[in-house]
């Protein structure tokens, strides 16, 4: 990966700001990789704007580099910066297919659907060659429990038997993140991440495979792409998507300066214009409002009129009217232990 030049907001938690000598300048990124010795591997999720109450989270940080990623923020938690600390040091859960099968074993588990991943992408570069999602959906094959996915990597190819499997044993489904078509555009945006045309492919090869897919605009920003989501949804259908959601771009904390500063420095003529359509959507004042309800579609006359597109398109297209998601039905079951002694 090509080394960029390291840029993180102030962190919230600390009191003294690292500075550098002018002309020194801070120390060129690199892919660093930090082991999480977390003791769970499932988070449980209670927020009414999601269809999931669990999901699992490999890895946090992204290589995908996206600015716009709500998670950022997270991690500062780690005393880490959320620019480019986010984009290049990576903490991963070395054990996580380990815990998972223990969270199975557990009597209190049920077999309700995971979500891979809440947070971060969880087939970015990395999962290449330490393969921890590809061994927790193993596990998940292994107990039949139902997994919905969500990424925008072309790397989920790789697993495309075993989710297959999946599918007709345990439920699976597969939401490619994609807002773009214009390739060039998407660049700018979310750097490292597949191109639009792959992602495209991805949901071609998924569909072929018979695993559910849908196509997860998102994020639809105010005057950037806006006006590409009619296309974006009808290029998924025509490679085989049945299912389709968006949501609004999402700014929380240091989230903002971050989008900021790289939609200046990318498209400078574009940005004022584009915060201001931002803004239109969330009051007129403010580049974020973190409401239930509201964070994920915002308010006012602009949001309306993307609203409304979305929904004639679903429509005209004939996309799913409810998220496949919830169609599961459970066929979770623990595998037995140690063979035919097992039976007596």
């Amino acid at each position: 990966m090509k080394e960029r030049p390291a840029a993180n907001p102030p962190i919230r938690f600390r009191d003294v700001t690292v500075t550098y000598d002018e002309g020194d300048g801070p120390p060129p990124a690199q892919i660093t990789l930090l082991e999480d010795q977390s003791r769970s591997i499932l988070s449980h999720n209670d927020s009414p704007d999601l269809d999931f109450r669990w999901s699992a989270n490999p890895y946090r940080g992204c290589t995908n580099s996206c600015s716009y990623c709500y998670a950022r923020p997270s991690h500062e938690y780690l005393d880490l910066g959320g620019g480019t600390d986010f984009d290049t040091k990576i903490v991963i859960k070395p054990k996580a297919a380990e815990l998972l099968r223990e969270a199975f074993d557990k009597p209190s588990w049920k077999g309700e659907l995971i979500m891979f991943s809440g947070v971060t992408d969880c087939y970015q570069a990395i999962e290449s060659d330490l393969k921890l999602t590809q061994q927790m959906l193993q596990v998940c094959l292994e107990y039949r429990n139902p997994v919905a996915i969500i990424s925008k990597s072309a790397l989920v190819e790789r697993d495309v038997e075993l989710i297959a499997e999946l599918a007709r044993e345990a439920g699976a489904h597969l939401s490619v993140s994609l807002a773009w078509i214009d390739a060039e555009l998407a660049r700018t945006i979310e750097p490292w991440a597949a191109s639009p045309a792959r992602r495209l492919k991805v949901i071609e090869t998924f569909a072929k495979a018979g695993v559910p897919v849908g196509v997860m605009c998102a994020p639809v920003i105010p005057g950037l792409n806006d006006d590409q989501l009619v296309r974006v949804l009808e290029a998924a259908r025509d490679a085989g998507a049945t299912s389709a959601g968006w949501a609004l771009l999402r700014l929380p904390g240091i989230v903002k300066q971050v989008f900021e500063e790289r939609l200046r420095v990318s498209l400078p003529l574009a940005a004022d214009k584009v915060l201001h359509r931002v803004r239109e959507t969330r009051g007129g004042e403010k580049l974020y409002d973190s409401r239930f309800h509201v964070r994920g579609r915002g308010e006012g006359v602009y949001a309306q009129t993307i609203a409304a597109m979305f929904d004639t398109a679903v429509k005209r297209l004939g996309f799913n009217a409810r998220d496949e998601e919830r169609d599961f039905v459970s066929r979770f079951r623990r595998p037995a232990k140690g063979g035919q002694l097992s039976l007596f």
